[in-house]
């Protein structure tokens, strides 16, 4: 049975990473033709085995690009942990797949995965920024004290300011508005 988010999910990644998706299935070719036509993907490989399915992400790693594996079966663990990014489904997955998976979706919910690939790139610039802003605080705070004479207690308290100028712009993601659907 098809899940009712499938094609609103789907057409949410795509537009998301503007790269059309691949389904990869061990079922038989028509149960996933039936699939790929309620959801609109077009790349379909079906009677996979687990190695498979690893060997259809690699083959796309191999092409330069990264991928995110979606699944929840145990035959789905290897292309989980050979994925760039593995991303199970948590109710219905099974406990190798939890495992191996580098992020678990709890609610079985499809259209959850994209609003977790918009935070997670939020995620990756806030800790740009974080390094940036922590860098330039100490630099300046190590030029200061090379050029001239640098009371301990500013830099004490530079440094210190700087950890927690970071610490609030990492609590950034906390906030509602970061985890809504756009």
């Amino acid at each position: 049975r098809l899940r009712a988010d499938a094609a609103p999910a789907t057409a949410a990644l795509t537009a998301l990473t503007g790269t059309a998706p691949t389904l990869l299935t061990g079922d038989h070719a028509a149960a996933a033709a039936r699939v790929a036509d309620a959801t609109g993907i077009t790349d379909v490989r079906a009677g996979l085995l687990p190695e498979g399915k690893v060997e259809a992400v690699r083959e796309r790693e191999r092409a330069g690009r990264k991928v995110l594996f979606v699944g929840d079966g145990v035959n789905d663990a290897p292309a989980l942990a050979a994925a760039h990014a593995g991303v199970a489904m948590g109710r219905a997955g099974s406990d190798l797949a939890l495992e191996t998976a580098d992020a678990v979706v709890v609610r079985d919910e499809l259209t959850t995965v994209p609003a977790v690939v918009r935070l997670s790139r939020r995620a990756r610039r806030l800790v740009v920024q974080n390094l940036v802003v922590a860098g330039v605080f100490i630099t300046v705070l190590v030029l200061w004290d090379l050029v001239g004479h640098l009371p301990l207690p500013i830099g004490v308290a530079g440094h210190e300011g700087s950890t927690v100028l970071v610490g609030l712009n990492g609590l950034r993601l906390l906030r509602e508005s970061a985890w809504r659907q756009e």
